[in-house]
């Protein structure tokens, strides 16, 4: 009897038992980077004095707009003999934002940053510690619009606390950040940007209203998905998104319900249940490991639209990435199945499906369904509801094709296809 089908052919995928695929002969190439160091954990702020102090006795430390919620880490700090420089970033990085933060760390002498917030924060942090010990100006390196030089020195020791659940930007080498005079997004990148410590605390997120914990919830699922379909999924970030997602699937409509009120613009505070605080700690998993995958093994279409059309308009990040998310979804499996029928990223949706809907029967189809489903019942607005319209479809588009998100979808998207998700999300 013939056992030739024991002996696949070379470049034959199959499912393994977590359901990801893997090839059944050769490999892929892969190389993993991160944070010095991670630390994870409900009161792992409170050790913030002694980290801290480690990295240098002056830090920079970047806040978002409220600099008064930080009084409380700036008492850690100071029991411990650090005192701190502060500066705010009021919204998403821009060019001007990053040129007078590394001016006052510069002018300041400052010896380390600290980033405590969103992930505007932190990467404004990095881009501010690696910026203040290296000549020049922030255009000198930025890539695109910029120069593209290689930066030449490590930065400043930089100490990473995330305040939201969703872009994981604490464990990534890059840092967004925007030029209103190009009306667009692009990276400063480079491995002397990681953090030196990246301290993640789930109780920093229990304030969070429940807008903001969608969103970041919905950008934290996309950098999972994409990560594990993209070209250059990896062991190592597969373990990490199937776990990932499989917290976000269980665990964000229970941390947007559970949200705190806000009544006249203040928080009333309570302590949540032991529900809603393994919740917000799923939540806090899925964000770092999905600023894990994102970082060493890529993203997709959905970043390589949002990232673009984030520096043509305002609206949140992930409000963006949430729009944009079933409709990328629906367009690669479409022109996976019509180009690349035998493409392992469509055994690798199937697994998202199963993971998602929380059934072995699950198809990738079922995906599309339960994440259209999610958009609608946590009031996800369409990208028409920031001012996005048929006149911006062209420009974004252009912008989108040259994307480096873009480079590792798991199919080449055309012109035409581009277009029909911007249309859908509208």
């Amino acid at each position: 009897m013939s056992m030739s089908f024991l002996t696949p052919k070379a470049g034959d995928v199959t499912a393994d038992a977590a359901g990801s695929s893997r090839l059944l002969k050769g490999g892929k190439r892969f190389e993993l980077t991160t944070a010095g160091r991670i630390i994870f954990g409900r009161d792992a702020v409170e050790d913030v004095g002694d980290i801290a102090a480690g990295l240098g006795r002056h830090p920079l430390l970047l806040t978002g707009s409220a600099v008064e919620r930080a009084e409380p880490l700036l008492a850690l700090l100071l029991k411990q003999g650090v005192r701190a420089t502060t500066f705010a970033v009021p919204g998403e990085p821009d060019v001007e934002l990053v040129r007078a933060g590394t001016a006052l760390a510069r002018r300041e002498r400052c010896d380390s940053v600290i980033g405590f917030g969103g992930g505007s924060v932190l990467d404004t942090a990095k881009a501010v510690a690696v910026l203040a010990v290296n000549p020049g100006d922030v255009l000198d390196y930025l890539e695109i619009i910029g120069r593209g030089n290689t930066l030449g020195k490590p930065s400043l020791p930089l100490l990473a606390i995330p305040t939201t659940a969703g872009t994981g930007s604490e464990v990534t080498r890059n840092s967004v950040i925007a030029s209103p005079e190009h009306r667009i997004k692009v990276s400063l990148r480079s491995l002397f940007m990681l953090p030196r410590v990246a301290l993640v605390d789930p109780k920093l997120t229990y304030l969070l209203p429940a807008a903001l914990t969608a969103t970041t919830g919905l950008d934290a699922l996309t950098q999972l998905i994409e990560p594990y379909v993209c070209k250059r999924a990896n062991p190592f970030t597969n373990g990490l998104c199937v776990e990932g997602i499989s917290r976000v699937a269980r665990s964000l409509r229970q941390a947007v319900r559970s949200a705190p009120s806000h009544v006249g613009g203040t928080v009333v505070d309570r302590e949540p249940t032991p529900e809603e605080a393994v919740a917000r700690e799923d939540m806090a998993i899925a964000s770092l490991f999905g600023g894990l995958a994102l970082a060493n093994a890529g993203l997709g279409a959905v970043h390589g639209l949002a990232g673009p059309l984030g520096g043509m308009i305002t609206a949140p990040h992930g409000a963006l990435c949430a729009a944009l998310l079933p409709p990328v979804v629906e367009a690669n499996l479409r022109a996976l199945r019509e180009r690349e029928p035998r493409s392992d990223a469509l055994l690798r949706y199937d697994r998202v499906a199963q993971l998602l809907v929380g059934s072995a029967d699950a198809v990738a189809d079922d995906a599309v369904g339960w994440l259209r489903a999610l958009i609608v019942d946590l009031d996800i607005p369409r990208l028409s509801f920031y001012g996005v319209g048929p006149e911006h479809i062209d420009e974004l588009t252009d912008k989108a094709e040259a994307a480096s998100s873009m480079k590792a979808n798991p199919i080449r998207l055309t012109p035409a296809e581009l277009r029909r998700i911007v249309e859908s999300a509208l």
